[in-house]
């Protein structure tokens, strides 16, 4: 049996005919460049977290670039963040000249530790950016109590987090702003390149909406220096015709991720779990061992696809050498990127390639 690690094919076969349609009418209309796609996108997504304000950028990277503009950042202001995530966590923060300030991962949940959180807050601190990584929530209470006593704006990346529940809640919800990327391979993923900035806060939303659209609220005036991040109306129409299908993805993924859980509970793996307080959407299925490079190599030559969501923390990768940080200093992250493998799980994988999956680990030997 061949189990590709995602299958995105097989879900725009299943979507073609809305999705068609959709683009169809944007082809006909000719409205390329935000419009009423990417408007009624923005209504239905604000509505489906249940915020005011929804704005659709090119990507998740650009949403989380203009969030950071708006905090007023000066070079070298501090920003805290986990080292253990995808990259354009911390561009944001670069792009800005501000600093990334990494502080180490919980075991359980590979999201941000608040425990070392105080300890690394400085007068240069300016926010925090958490990540709910792989889908899971990360522990908002204990970092919004950090935020209120230092008057610190909490900044939610959830880029992988469509739909994902903390305490009943919608994460994106929380802190001040949340950045979301759709990203083809993404829960929520667009037919190519996109991503969105919500908030509650009208003054937030407004100069977003202007920086995205070269710093001008009116034709040709530009207020400041700003970029053009305008969400295309193709990938507006397309994510509304997706939309409308997410909850029944995601409750796909939980199904398969428990199936993981009880075929995988016997083995040597660290299985991932979830808090009392998170309901995951399960982006990844990450599971962890010393072993991880061995058994990858065993679970390729079954056919079976697998990933490595991530193999170096962006404290050690070289673009960020000039932080100073070294191997070390951020133990459970390190850990974390030495055993991780994600398998397959996806709203198209079958109930027999989810067993054949578990089958072929079973049959690993050289733990």
């Amino acid at each position: 049996m061949k189990v590709p690690y995602f299958d995105l094919p097989a879900q725009i076969r299943a979507l073609r005919p809305e999705l068609d349609a959709a683009i169809a009418r944007t082809l006909d209309a000719a409205t390329f460049c935000l419009g009423p796609d990417v408007a009624a996108f923005e209504r239905d997504f604000a509505a489906f977290l249940g915020v005011p304000h929804c704005l659709g950028f090119n990507s998740g990277t650009s949403a989380l670039h203009i969030a950071m503009r708006l905090l007023n950042l000066d070079p070298d202001d501090e920003i805290i963040t986990t080292p253990y995530t995808f990259v354009a966590t911390s561009w944001a923060i670069s792009y800005v000249s501000a600093r990334p300030v990494f502080v180490d991962i919980e075991e359980q949940t590979m999201n941000l530790d608040p425990r070392l959180v105080e300890p690394a807050i400085t007068p240069r601190t300016k926010a925090i950016m958490p990540v709910h990584l792989y889908g899971h929530p990360f522990d908002v209470d204990p970092l919004l109590a950090i935020g209120r006593k230092h008057q610190l704006p909490l900044i939610e990346d959830a880029a992988q987090a469509h739909g994902a529940r903390y305490r009943g809640r919608p994460v994106g919800t929380f802190g001040e702003m949340a950045a979301f990327s759709f990203y083809p391979g993404k829960n929520l993923g667009a037919c190519g390149e996109g991503g969105a900035l919500v908030t509650a806060r009208a003054d937030y939303a407004a100069r977003a909406r202007s920086l995205r659209e070269h710093g001008s609220s009116v034709r040709y005036y530009h207020d400041e220096v700003g970029y053009n991040y305008r969400m295309e109306g193709i990938q507006g129409a397309t994510l509304s015709v997706k939309l409308k299908h997410l909850p029944a993805w995601n409750q796909r993924r939980r199904a398969i991720a428990h199936r993981y859980h009880e075929l995988l509970k016997d083995t040597p793996l660290q299985l991932p779990r979830e808090a009392s307080y998170a309901e995951s959407a399960y982006h990844l299925y990450v599971v962890r061992h010393p072993s991880r490079d061995k058994l990858r190599e065993h679970l390729a030559a079954k056919g079976v696809g697998t990933a490595l969501h991530y193999p170096l923390p962006l404290h050690l990768q070289k673009c960020y050498a000039h932080l100073g940080y070294k191997a070390g200093d951020f133990p459970m992250a390190e850990r974390a990127a030495r055993g991780c493998l994600s398998l397959p799980v996806y709203p198209e994988l079958t109930d027999q390639q989810v067993e054949y999956v578990a089958a072929s680990i079973r049959e690993f030997k050289d733990w």
